[in-house]
């Protein structure tokens, strides 16, 4: 079964409120993206999404702003953070480069080439911006400090936070770092990559270095004796009417199967435990794939581009919604990464879940029952599933009985947003549930205003839906 819930869902029929329910309002065609455009390569004002790896984002009286790794398809990146900027989380626009190259401290330690994965957070007046400098395959790392009274600089270093060594006794890696309050106001860095796992230090609320002397707290690793041994990209929120902290990972292949889990703990050093109750240090239990809430990975709708490895998130809270932000590849070149922002939802039970589609604008609202009946395509983000998930049809009959090709159900509606699916069969695994939330979209592959659903099924795996026509009453 797959469950979609929406936060305050009432359980009711809804057949009297029907006709109070006005239809939704969609979003605007928004202006996409020309896909593996050569001619923008060396015109970097021209890059908008283009061009964005490991994209961490920040709201600001300016603008939200996007600072991502340095990457450039078809010849060498300039070192110094990328920056993008937009209004609207939709139309993005190309600010420049952070830093003038890489820091001299940390060009002499690591060696780098360019600088990877930044995150910026605001303290008081003061903007700090932390980037990593490393090699790819070496733990020869090094996490910075830059420091600025505006989001777009002029940046002030202010050395190294942390670094590791390929030393025996350095088993970490120094990248990837995020910093994050606690419950009480209390600054921490979660940070980390492959080797050893992921792991959290508090930080000098003056400084915004290490409060305390070492590596801080291991919250989550993988058995590398195996090939799923990646875990990188760590991000955690804390949502305050759940209570809860909240670790993002991405797992995997870079190029290949890359994929974004979720665990969540009542303490931010953890424990960290999935949506079966699996532990995100449990480097015991095979296969390891099992550990973590997949919430995001490689997908194909039946028409349009899909989208493989995607990955390396940031999460955005502004106000009472959140989003997702990572980067995604083509599957036609997988060489292009590109900026995505998704809509983020929450369960009943205080799981995140992600939207199928980009975001283009789109708000929860109450849906007309008599919107839902019609033909749809979904998919299972399956965590067994290397790369990309294909979709495939259902019918949702206005009879209340739901058909795919092999399978067969019913399904039920709360008069607001909230679709229930009972399968007799789904593929394979017997009697299942879904509740899918269901949220106004724009379909990006087929370019018109649709419905989709998200949610998770009731053995914890992440579903994806879209309505590709309605049925006519």
């Amino acid at each position: 079964m797959l469950l979609f819930l929406l936060i305050g869902a009432t359980g009711c029929s809804g057949e009297g409120a029907e006709a109070d329910v006005p239809r939704p309002t969609f979003p605007a065609e928004p202006q996409d993206t020309l896909l593996y455009d050569n001619s923008i390569l060396d015109d970097e004002s021209r890059w908008t999404v283009n061009n964005a790896h490991d994209p961490a984002i920040i709201k600001t009286d300016q603008g939200y702003y996007v600072y991502s790794t340095d990457v450039r398809v078809a010849g060498e990146p300039k070192p110094g953070v990328m920056v993008r900027k937009s209004e609207d989380l939709i139309n993005w626009t190309w600010v420049g480069q952070a830093l003038p190259g890489i820091p001299q401290e940390a060009l002499d330690w690591t060696g780098a080439v360019n600088l990877w994965a930044p995150d910026v957070t605001k303290v008081g007046d003061t903007y700090r911006m932390y980037y990593s400098a490393s090699t790819f395959g070496s733990t020869r790392s090094a996490i910075g400090l830059q420091t600025s009274t505006s989001p777009e600089g002029p940046w002030k270093d202010e050395g190294l936070v942390v670094s590791t060594s390929e030393n025996e006794q350095d088993k970490l890696n120094a990248i990837d770092a995020n910093p994050v309050l606690d419950a009480d106001g209390n600054p921490w860095m979660v940070y980390g990559s492959f080797f050893d796992g992921i792991y959290i230090a508090p930080l000098d609320p003056d400084t915004g270095k290490f409060k305390e002397e070492g590596y801080g707290t291991r919250i989550a690793a993988r058995d590398r004796a195996t090939e799923e041994g990646a875990v990188e990209g760590p991000y955690i929120i804390y949502h305050p009417e759940f209570k809860k902290y909240y670790l993002f990972v991405s797992y995997d292949s870079l190029f290949e199967d890359y994929n974004v889990r979720v665990a969540r703990a009542d303490s931010i050093t953890g424990p960290y435990t999935d949506i079966n109750g699996m532990n995100m240090l449990d480097t015991d239990h095979l296969p390891q794939y099992e550990i973590g809430t997949k919430v995001v990975g490689g997908y194909r709708f039946t028409e349009g581009e899909g989208w493989v490895a995607p990955g390396h998130n940031s999460v955005l809270q502004d106000g009472d919604d959140y989003y997702i932000v990572h980067h995604a590849r083509g599957e036609t070149d997988k060489n292009w990464p590109y900026l995505h922002v998704r809509k983020m939802l929450w369960t009943k039970d205080g799981w995140p879940v992600v939207s199928p589609e980009r975001y283009a604008g789109e708000t929860v609202q109450d849906i007309p029952k008599s919107m839902i009946a019609g033909e749809w395509e979904g998919m299972e983000l399956d965590p067994s599933v290397d790369g990309q998930v294909q979709a495939s049809p259902f019918t949702l009959q206005r009879n209340g009985k739901v058909t795919s090709e092999n399978d067969s159900g019913t399904w039920t509606f709360d008069g607001k947003h909230t679709l229930t699916i009972e399968w007799k069969e789904r593929n394979s695994n017997g009697a299942s549930t879904e509740e899918l939330q269901l949220l106004p979209s724009w379909d990006w592959e087929l370019s018109k205003p649709t419905l989709v659903v998200t949610g998770l099924n009731d053995r914890g795996i992440a579903v994806w839906g879209k309505q590709l026509s309605e049925e006519k009453e």
